[in-house]
């Protein structure tokens, strides 16, 4: 019996190595809300049907979509990236806009996803004191954030500009003549 103990770890060993691996694009329409591995930091949308979090259940640190009203998760195209750090997400009023903190490179930035043209900014870039937990208005036009720019942690407020495409829910009308 102690003699096929090694055995038994190596392939234990092997087997655990390839569950947590992700070949690709991994399906997530079957998979339920919650699960055995961590699931953290959620952050709903201002109508209340979308849910962003950070979850390890691929194997690798990954923020995940999920709609609330049709039950099950929605994949973003473009947003998690291989060997990156995802934290504090925060989503606007119908959760088309999606601002998170990621640290590709070790140094965290805030990063500004778009589900309508499915692209990433890097909100930050360039900036060069430590950030951290970023959140979006309603509309998609403000984002603040904690910034160590004078040696202790302040608020900042970056405006994206009055020309972006505002979130506004789908019966609201924008009568620009008044």
């Amino acid at each position: 019996m102690f003699r096929q103990t090694p055995r038994f770890l190596w392939l234990l060993t092997i087997l655990l190595g390839l569950g947590g691996c992700s070949f690709g694009n991994t399906p997530l329409t079957p998979v339920s809300l919650n699960s055995r591995f961590h699931d953290e930091q959620p952050a709903l949308s201002g109508d209340g049907r979308w849910l962003a979090f950070i979850s390890n259940r691929h194997g690798t640190s990954e923020l995940l979509f999920y709609d609330l009203n049709q039950k099950q998760f929605v994949e973003l195209p473009n947003l998690n990236q291989k060997n990156a750090i995802y934290e504090s997400p925060s989503l606007s009023r119908t959760g088309r806009y999606l601002v998170y903190l990621s640290s590709p490179l070790g140094k965290p930035d805030i990063i500004l996803y778009d589900r309508a043209t499915k692209q990433s900014d890097i909100l930050t870039q360039g900036y060069r004191h430590w950030v951290r937990n970023p959140q979006i208005s309603p509309d998609g036009r403000y984002v603040v954030f904690e910034s160590a720019r004078r040696g202790q942690w302040d608020i900042e407020v970056l405006d994206r500009g009055p020309n972006i495409e505002f979130d506004l829910p789908q019966e609201v009308i924008v009568n620009p003549s008044g």
